[in-house]
């Protein structure tokens, strides 16, 4: 079987921006699937869940925004009538519920890592980046599996800094991984890059779990409840089955990880 993972990302790896509290952390999270279960089931779901509350049609797909769909702009203003927003969550959180996927999420402190590391800074994004790799190839060997990563593209330079800091976790491994096991489970050296608006679905659903995941991961850390809001009933749901876990059922350490 091969498995992709799809990674969005929540806030950005600016060292310099750490101090200000809106620019803080930095978080990616990767969303894996069996890539057949992708074509069979997750396309068809999200299509028929957009078509019916936003008339998507395939010549002209409505592609799922988190934050537009927060701000119920078009094209989904019809958010806007209470009733249409309150049926449209409940089969959204139903579909998250039924749908088969595993999460990982890494979210650093860019502040602490700067105060902590003085002279010596590893690069925000390749640390999480790094992070969550290393536990998608332990997921696929755990498996004996193969698969690949897909991150959405931001850009000439940005894409070209993604593709690199990949490529650095592919040949060089981590502190847990030699570069023979990531070469054995993953099926490319290059992470593949694409905009959401090639109405990808498993970007999608990246998209909706990425900012909840991080919301979750940060309460957490801080030995908080989780948020009472519509996120935190996405997070309640990736609590309850679908991070990657432990044996013994642990999530901190496996599908959330708290860096430095």
């Amino acid at each position: 079987m091969k498995y992709r993972m799809y990674i969005d990302e929540v806030g950005n790896s600016d060292l310099n921006a750490s101090a200000d509290p809106n620019h803080r952390y930095l978080s990616l999270t990767g969303v894996i699937f069996d890539l057949d279960y992708v074509g069979q089931v997750v396309f068809p779901a999200v299509e028929t869940l957009k078509a019916r509350y936003f008339a998507s049609h395939p010549d002209d797909p409505v592609i799922l925004h988190r934050k537009e769909l927060v701000n119920k702009k078009p094209p989904f203003s019809a958010l806007n009538d209470p009733a249409t927003e309150q049926a449209f969550n409940r089969d959204l959180l139903a579909m998250l519920v039924e749908l088969e996927y595993t999460v990982i999420t890494a979210v650093i402190d860019k502040l602490e890592h700067q105060r902590r590391y003085a002279t010596w800074r590893f690069d925000p994004y390749h640390y999480c980046l790094t992070v969550i790799v290393e536990r998608f190839v332990l997921w696929l060997n755990a498996r004996n599996a193969s698969g690949d990563v897909l991150a959405e593209s931001r850009g000439g330079k940005e894409d070209r800094r993604l593709k690199d800091s990949f490529e650095r976790v592919y040949e060089k491994g981590s502190d847990y991984i030699k570069p023979e096991q990531f070469a054995q489970r993953l099926t490319s050296r290059q992470l593949k890059v694409k905009s959401k608006s090639n109405n990808i679905a498993g970007l999608q659903i990246a998209d909706l779990l990425a900012h909840p995941s991080f919301r979750a991961t940060l309460a957490r850390h801080e030995r908080q409840a989780l948020p009472g809001n519509f996120g935190g009933q996405i997070a309640g749901i990736l609590e309850d089955r679908k991070y990657h876990r432990s044996d013994r059922g642990q999530i901190d350490g496996w599908g959330r990880k708290w860096l430095p």
